[in-house]
């Protein structure tokens, strides 16, 4: 038996409320839903494309009529997700715009079949140019898939909204969904991953955008983030501190980049048992550092551990082995930023959370996230908030 919508809000609001945020894993089969929920993800979304991420190929299959994207998800769906998934809720990635479907109808045998509610997946708000406008001409438009949630919610089913700007959230809301999810785009990240996507920085921008137009709404929007430039728990730590995202929903950041990586790593270890010319170190200090090498993610893990030190950018591209000016050029092509922008955020994001969770001096927390004197972090304060940090603290001083 599928929870029901208000059991579902009530556990999202409360996780929400204990722990600050909430996670979601799209899932393409039931080992992924086995071990994501281990790991405590609090819902489950079954979409096409998981499905072709599990045949090796990209997410981008999911557009494409390269099979029933609906019969899938309900094949698959029930067969492997719903059995796993007990008391954790299911939700149905829905092609809304499938003109061989009674929206009505087959909502009713989603909710028949076990699943807690849908999502509008695949949807048409990636689409754009020529391609988009004749899909709209023809009636396969996003507004068939907010028609999709305001049908879903007159059932009570709980509603989860992909959208891409701030109309779609306000016409979402309007339509009763429950959820809201700023989609990014497609995951950026390992092989088959996408290569053109959104920096961080206008992730962050777009993130806000949409947000702000929930906030309109209504003040009690559950509001989540999915895909584009957030691949690792870094970026995300970037997005919590620096956008009011209550959570992530990954597909590829959860079930494809680590298989790539694991599978590879224990096939390789494997191949190399018992051969000391392959022994892996050796290939390594032989190599150089592989072709393949996140040069921004190393920057951005390391800043996320020493905000609180002395980051010279100097000395990071002479540890990675590059120049300085070819590491800043691929820094601020993929953040949106340059470095001392990015560090300066990921400062005062840390020094906003000091302020609210622990109200101690205002020159220690300066000193404690990287700063050193006050003045100077008063004037930085200011600049990237709007409010010198003593209004700051006084305003969060009983949140």
């Amino acid at each position: 038996m599928a929870l029901q919508r208000e059991q579902i809000l009530s556990r999202l609001k409360s996780q929400i409320r204990i722990t600050g945020h909430i996670i979601g894993v799209a899932v393409g089969a039931g080992i992924t839903a086995k071990y994501a929920l281990q790991g405590g993800a609090d819902i489950l979304l079954t979409l096409n494309s998981g499905r072709f991420r599990q045949m090796g190929q990209s997410s981008l299959a999911g557009w494409l009529p390269f099979a029933n994207c609906n019969q899938m998800v309900k094949e698959f769906g029930t067969q492997e997700i719903i059995p796993i998934a007990k008391d954790t809720p299911v939700i149905f990635g829905l092609n809304a715009t499938d003109p061989t479907i009674d929206l009505d109808q087959y909502i009713d045998l989603i909710s028949t079949l076990g699943f807690a509610g849908i999502n509008n997946f695949p949807t048409v708000g990636m689409l754009d140019g020529q391609f988009r406008e004749a899909l709209e001409e023809e009636g396969f438009s996003f507004e068939r898939e907010i028609e999709a949630v305001r049908i879903a919610h007159n059932k009570n089913l709980f509603t989860l909204a992909f959208v891409f700007d701030a109309w779609q959230a306000k016409e979402m809301l309007n339509a009763g969904a429950d959820l809201i999810c700023a989609h990014l785009g497609l995951t950026k990240g390992g092989f088959i991953g996408a290569k053109k996507v959104l920096s961080l920085q206008s992730a962050k921008l777009l993130a806000d955008e949409i947000f702000s137009a929930c906030d309109q709404v209504g003040a009690d929007t559950i509001k989540m983030i999915y895909g584009g430039p957030v691949k690792t728990p870094t970026d995300l730590s970037f997005m919590y501190n620096n956008t009011s995202t209550m959570g992530y929903i990954g597909g590829s950041s959860f079930e494809r980049i680590p298989s790539e990586d694991a599978i590879i790593n224990i096939t390789r270890a494997f191949k190399q048992t018992g051969n000391i010319e392959q022994d892996e170190l050796l290939v390594k200090m032989i190599e150089g550092v592989r072709n393949h090498y996140d040069y921004v993610e190393f920057i951005k893990e390391y800043v996320a551990v020493n905000y609180m030190n002395e980051v010279l950018f100097a000395d990071l591209a002479h540890v990675a082995h590059i120049s300085r000016s070819h590491l800043s050029a691929l820094f601020r092509k993929e953040v949106g930023c340059t470095f001392p922008e990015y560090l300066t955020q990921i400062r005062i994001s840390k020094a906003k959370e000091i302020m609210k969770f622990k109200h101690i001096k205002l020159n220690e927390i300066a000193s404690m996230v990287g700063f050193g004197d006050y003045p100077h972090f008063s004037k930085t304060f200011k600049k990237v908030t709007g409010m010198p940090p003593e209004k700051y603290q006084m305003k969060h001083k009983h949140t």
